[in-house]
């Protein structure tokens, strides 16, 4: 027999979820920073790379114009998400707590991160569903690996780019090691990228 997907289950609303989800905790997570094998790296650049595969797999299903829809409310989400953080952080903390200082270690994003991160965020993400759409004219439909890819592999290097490049321009991060670190990050993100292409 067939397996047939449960009443309950809004495979749109799910995709939905999942992209806020990863692009929310992509964000968050980028506080601890990892090493795994030669790499160094915040675990957001482990995560972020699964929303484009959300993004080209609701963009198949549902249209340039709805997935549009869900990059535009990801970044609402985020803002929303920062917006609560900063209203915890002002509030006056319990005399008894003893964990206001790593609450804030934690949360409190510098403005630096965030603006770099909401720029790449909808630069290379708008790019994304573009080239997609494109692409899955230029097959006619088919391909789905294929386009997946092509319009990954170039969002990834323009949300790289972006990210280390505003973070320069702030200060964040020296003219020394720039290019270091996009190379490193852009190799890490199209593994993944090639890596969760069965899963789109």
């Amino acid at each position: 027999m067939k397996n047939k997907i449960p009443e309950w289950f809004d495979r749109k609303i799910f995709y939905a979820v999942m992209f806020v989800t990863l692009f929310i905790m992509a964000n968050i997570l980028s506080f601890k920073f990892v090493s795994i094998l030669w790499f160094t790296m915040p675990v957001g650049t482990l995560l972020y790379p699964l929303t484009f595969l959300v993004t080209d797999a609701y963009g198949d299903l549902y249209g340039l114009k709805d997935v549009k829809r869900l990059v535009i409310y990801g970044f609402i989400a985020n803002l929303v998400v920062l917006a609560c953080i900063g209203f915890a952080s002002i509030l006056p903390a319990a005399d008894y707590w003893t964990g206001a200082e790593a609450f804030n270690a934690v949360f409190m994003f510098t403005p630096k991160v965030v603006v770099a991160s909401l720029t790449a965020y909808l630069v290379s993400q708008v790019h994304d569903v573009y080239a997609f759409d494109f692409w899955k004219k230029k097959t006619k439909g088919k391909y789905l690996w294929l386009r997946n890819n092509a319009s990954t592999v170039v969002s990834q290097l323009i949300d790289t780019v972006v990210l280390m490049g505003v973070l320069f321009a702030l200060g964040g991060v020296p003219v020394t090691a720039l290019f270091a670190v996009i190379g490193s990050h852009y190799f890490v993100k199209i593994a993944i990228a090639f890596a969760d292409t069965p899963l789109c």
